[in-house]
Parts: C-alpha cells; structure tokens; sequence
C-alpha cells in the first residue's frame, strides 16, 4: 500500500489522500476536495484514480466529487445512510465491508459516528496498520458535533473502536490541527510535557510533509485519550465543580468536548 497525502492549502486545512496498490497503479482518493491536486498527483506516479471515499457528507470532504468523475469515472463510496446527502453514491458501505485497492490493498470500513451520524473511517489491512480518519480523530483532537453529529456518540467511537486500536497505527486525519490541538491539550495538562516538546518541534511544520503520528502518539498528546489523567480532571473540577472528585470517563470526554468548542 502507497499512501499519498494531499494538503490543499485551503482555509479548512484539509488534507486528502490517495491509496494506491503498488502492483497495479489503481488508486482510491479518500475526501479528494482538491481533485486537481490529487489528479496531479496521480499523474506524477502513474496511478489510476478509480474509486473516491467519502467519510462523510460534508461539503468539504464531497466537493471535488464530481470534478473527481469528470475526470476518471471513478465510482464514489460513502456510509451506507449517507446516499440522500451525497449524490450519486455507487455504493453504501458499513462497519466491516472492505474497500479493495487493485490487487493488494484492503481497507475495512469502521462505523464511527459522532461527528456526523454516517460517518467512515478507513483500516488498512497492513503490517503496520493505518487509520483514515476523516474528522473523527484529529493529530492531537477529535471532531466537533456541529453539524449533525453528537458528542456521546463521538466518546462512543473512541472509546469502543478507536481506544482498541493497535499502538503503531498510523493516523491520517482530513485536516491538519495540529498545532492548535497541542495548544488545547497543554491548556487542559500544563505538565504534558510530551505535547509541549511535540508542540516546539512541530510548530513551523510544512504541512505539505506534515507530521503522521502513531495511536501510541496520541495516547500521550490527545486530551480525548487522556480522560483519566489527574491534571486533566483537576482542571475540569476548577470549571464544572458538579463532575466530582471521580468522574467518569464519558462525563470528562463531554466536558473536554464542550470546552474544545469555544478554546
């Protein structure tokens, strides 16, 4: 399995990516906003374009679909109730359908709701696994609920699915967050001082060789996997004194949420 990362450089700092298999050159384009930017980079490495993911409905991530079939004729897949928000959906899938790459590549679809209610994330079937993330999980974040999604859902997700992930998975998320994410998780954990050193390295990234963290990464940085520190809660308890001395792991998830809405 190849795997290209696309940064767009738009105001949304997406990302998007192609898949490609190594023996046939047939590639997937996951969320291809920039279709130009991904047909581009197909061309470079003399891929085939034939199949668009979409992990979800949002404009930003189904944009460039059509410029995308224009283009190649390639068939879009998207979450199985997700077909009346995006048109011309080939084909539905759901939790445990594999999306085959010419001859090598398999990737499973994880059902992973939260910030959209039909949204899919993308496990290859690798050695060393990868995570597409679309805007579930974020380098150092997760996703907001804005926009038809809920966050009990989105603790849900992480805490069923995401938490029993393999330590050396790699995280490719639709955007790049980063920095502001760090600044999130040392505002909730001060003394995190692996997040504060990830933070000065990483900085001043070029996104266009942006940063890919492992789960075990996230672990250490991401406020969202950290629901059980001490610092954490006791930054929360200065906040919302009504959680208590010994919250529960949802209720500190929520909280974290709630607040990452407005920081």
């Amino acid at each position: 399995m190849i795997v290209e990362q696309v940064w767009t450089g738009n105001a949304y700092r997406n990302f998007n990516y192609l898949v490609a298999c190594p023996e046939t050159g047939d590639a997937l384009a996951i969320d291809p906003l920039d279709f130009q930017k991904c047909l581009a980079a197909a061309e470079k490495h003399g891929w085939t374009i034939t199949q668009i993911l979409n992990t979800h409905e949002h404009g930003d991530h189904t944009g460039g679909n059509n410029g995308m079939v224009n283009a190649t004729g390639a068939s879009i897949i998207a979450h199985e109730n997700a077909g009346d928000r995006i048109p011309n959906v080939a084909r539905g899938v759901g939790a445990g359908d594999v999306i085959k790459v010419g001859n090598s590549v398999d990737l499973e679809c994880l059902d992973t709701p939260g910030h959209t209610m039909s949204h899919i994330c993308l496990l290859s079937k690798t050695d060393q696994p990868a995570l597409f993330s679309g805007d579930t999980l974020f380098n150092a974040g997760a996703g907001n609920c804005h926009n038809g999604g809920h966050p009990s859902e989105l603790y849900d997700t992480f805490e069923k699915q995401l938490e029993k992930l393999p330590d050396d998975t790699l995280i490719y998320p639709g955007h790049d967050y980063l920095i502001n994410n760090l600044q999130f998780t040392l505002d909730r954990e001060p003394d995190n001082e692996t997040a504060r050193q990830m933070l000065a390295r990483y900085g001043n990234q070029d996104p266009t060789d942006a940063l890919v963290t492992t789960l075990a990464q996230e672990r250490e940085v991401n406020t969202f996997f950290r629901l059980d520190s001490p610092a954490v809660i006791a930054r929360l308890q200065e906040q919302f004194p009504e959680i208590g001395d010994n919250p529960d792991a949802r209720s500190v998830f929520l909280k974290l949420r709630e607040l990452r809405n407005s920081w």
